[in-house]
């Protein structure tokens, strides 16, 4: 319920804003920086949100347990990311949901904007070690951090494992939860923040700016159907079974994932529905599923990627294949630290906009339309995670088709 309240107190706000905006014009400049308070707040607590979160979730893995069944799952979590994240990408460069914007009036706002190159292949994957981690979190350099937590992560699981009274993973559990609570407590600023920054925008732009979100979620939306139609073929494939009855044992978590627009309120369905409809073990099922949830997010890849794109093109900022590589692994890298707290998509954004060179106050626009994004977010990530464990569970013979066929 406080979930929906904000929501629909950020949505109610965001009209209201562009209400203001049109009216009063140019004597609203004195809110962008009220705005620009909110998106400072949300930004300062980005890089250590990404470090405990992964750090949590790696450090909290039995790496002597897992063994195959790890490698697999992780395997699967990436590959099925940067699917997701590379059909949001090329839905957004063909269909180009950015444009429709009068680029005069942007001449102002995007003076300062430069397109961030990626430079050749050999300095991209460079560039994604870092040799100093505090240089790295000081720059907001997030694939660094990234690379730095996960390594960091599964050194802590090997000592955890090697020593039992081992506290370090404790002290990381504690201090995620303040930082949660802090942007938890920043969010309630939300509608406000999200008012003043639409409201300051409109009135410096006018009202074309905000005409590309409706085709926005009209791509994004038949972006996700045509990552579910392959993702559902290939495992049907790879199970031998019909389309239509693995579509069909799914309904009921995806409907639940749909509305909800929460993950871990549809973790019990799909843990039941695994097991009771999938004939997923129980094994597969309790090791994947939690897994899945914090740590794989294809819905958060596709939506970064897709988002990336039409601000872009909503700036008239141009991109090469280098670029869009990096946009791919950058929206799957960040994905894994794609945290359960309120507004988890204007976060989520906060991390990658910036690195693309593109202005954070431009993630406002999307602020009235996070509800519905949430719908086709968390139905990508519900539904991939426990195709991720029909597969893994496939592989190990683990799946009971005499369930899944009944």
């Amino acid at each position: 319920m406080k979930k929906s309240s904000l929501t629909f107190q950020i949505m109610i706000m965001t009209v209201l804003g562009i209400v203001f905006g049109a009216l009063f014009g140019q004597s609203l400049g004195f809110l962008d920086v009220i705005g620009q308070i909110f998106l400072r707040l949300i930004q300062m607590s980005i890089v250590v949100l990404i470090m405990g979160q992964i750090i949590e979730a790696v450090g909290n893995l039995n790496p002597k347990g897992l063994g195959k069944i790890g490698l697999k799952t992780f395997s699967l979590f990436i590959i099925s990311s940067v699917i997701a994240a590379m059909i949001g990408l090329i839905a957004g460069v063909i269909f180009n949901p950015g444009s429709g914007v009068d680029t005069s009036l942007l001449e102002s706002s995007s003076e300062n904007i430069e397109a961030v190159s990626s430079g050749t292949i050999p300095e991209l994957i460079l560039n994604f070690f870092p040799a100093n981690i505090f240089s790295s979190m000081a720059e907001n350099s997030i694939v660094q951090v990234i690379v730095f937590s996960l390594i960091f992560g599964l050194a802590l699981s090997f000592v955890r494992t090697e020593q039992r009274d081992h506290m370090i993973l404790g002290w990381i559990k504690q201090f995620n939860m303040v930082i949660l609570k802090m942007i938890g407590l920043i969010m309630k600023t939300a509608p406000i923040g999200i008012f003043a920054i639409i409201a300051s925008t409109i009135s410096q732009m006018g009202l074309s700016v905000i005409l590309p979100m409706g085709k926005y979620l009209v791509v994004y939306g038949l972006a996700t159907l045509l990552y579910l139609v392959i993702w559902f073929i290939i495992t049907s494939l790879y199970l031998k079974v019909s389309i239509v009855k693995l579509t069909r044992n799914m309904f009921q978590m995806s409907l639940m994932a749909l509305t909800t627009t929460s993950s871990a309120i549809t973790l019990p369905t799909a843990l039941n529905d695994s097991k009771e409809k999938l004939g997923i073990s129980d094994r597969i099922a309790k090791l994947v599923l939690p897994l899945g949830m914090s740590l794989n997010s294809n819905g958060s890849a596709m939506h970064m990627a897709i988002t990336i794109i039409t601000i872009a093109q909503i700036y008239g900022v141009t991109y090469g294949m280098g670029d869009y590589v990096y946009i791919v692994i950058l929206a799957t890298m960040a994905s894994l630290a794609n945290a359960v707290v309120p507004g988890a998509g204007l976060v989520s954004l906060s991390i990658v906009i910036p690195n693309m060179g593109l202005p954070i106050e431009s993630i406002a626009l999307f602020a009235g339309v996070d509800w519905f994004v949430g719908m086709l977010r968390t139905i990508l990530n519900v539904d991939s995670d426990t195709t991720t464990a029909l597969l893994v569970a496939k592989s190990e013979n683990e799946l009971d088709y005499t369930i899944f066929n009944r």
